[in-house]
């Protein structure tokens, strides 16, 4: 599943092809997504221009003025740039096309993905109104109002510290929850854990403010090291050109078990948690 920075590296090329350009058209080939596509959103998008493409957690908000189209890539799901004229293969279902002739093609093999269409504050739509503070501070979050449980701003050691206070369930699942923190899916929270030393298994409750402070350090550099890096490309992920990512061949841990670890020559140990495997190193994490 495209996580959050490869949904970062997918905003980025859009934005570079889409903001400022009319559209000219829309065309739904298959409405089934995990939310169907809202059969009036041809009408309502022909004509608008495009305002900004910005990014909340996984989701990518397309400002067209009279609205903004809710964009998620589920779990297989690609947004690309192809000239007007490129035949649809089977699993491309929405076509936005501009009117410099190109468009941006959804390709969803699995149609977990989005397309919704939101009048006023996209912060207020049901899917991004209870969302965590972001664990980034990128231009996507310009002016976009932070909401999560604990009505906090921003992401720091001090959030994260008050955020897991009496609770008994592990580290690894509490970053995990989009309403502590958004976008630190299951790679990353692996990644982040290993080069903050903590075991994913430790008790998110017992974790003390320094190493609060320096977790919060790791998962916003591994998630903009990974953003650099384009990603991780697992799967189906590549960004809006077809191209794959290379955070992958950077891996600490993540997929590695039995491997010796980086750092200290360990084999790297594997577990389930929350029906997710973890993976982290029994001398380098404590």
């Amino acid at each position: 599943m495209p996580e959050l920075p490869e949904v970062e590296t997918t905003r980025r090329g859009l934005a570079a092809h889409l903001t400022g350009l009319t559209i000219s058209d829309i065309v739904i080939r298959n409405a089934k997504l995990r939310w169907p596509i809202p059969q009036d959103i041809p009408e309502l998008l022909r004509g608008c221009t495009i305002v900004s493409l910005k990014r909340r957690a996984k989701y990518l908000l397309m400002d067209c003025g009279s609205g903004t189209l809710i964009l998620h890539l589920g779990m297989s799901g690609s947004l690309r740039i192809l000239p007007t004229n490129s035949v649809p293969q089977k699993h491309d279902h929405f076509d936005l096309k501009l009117e410099n002739g190109t468009l941006m093609r959804l390709r969803d093999p699995r149609r977990f993905g989005a397309v919704l269409w939101h009048t006023g504050d996209p912060a207020t739509h049901p899917l991004l109104a209870r969302l965590g503070p972001e664990p980034l501070e990128v231009e996507s979050l310009q002016d976009m109002p932070l909401k999560g449980e604990l009505s906090a701003s921003y992401f720091d050691a001090r959030y994260l510290h008050q955020a897991t206070r009496g609770r008994s369930v592990s580290i690894k699942q509490c970053i995990m929850n989009h309403h502590i923190v958004v976008g630190v899916g299951n790679i990353y929270a692996n990644e982040a854990l290993f080069r903050a030393g903590i075991k994913p298994q430790f008790a998110a409750g017992k974790l003390s403010l320094p190493r609060c402070a320096k977790l919060v350090t790791e998962i916003r550099a591994t998630l903009a090291e990974a953003i650099h890096l384009g990603g991780s490309s697992l799967r189906d992920f590549v960004n809006t050109s077809g191209e794959a990512g290379y955070f992958q061949q950077h891996y600490w841990v993540y997929g590695r078990r039995g491997e010796p670890c980086r750092r200290c020559g360990s084999p790297i140990k594997q577990i389930t948690q929350g029906q997710r495997s973890s993976f982290y190193c029994g001398s380098c994490q404590k």
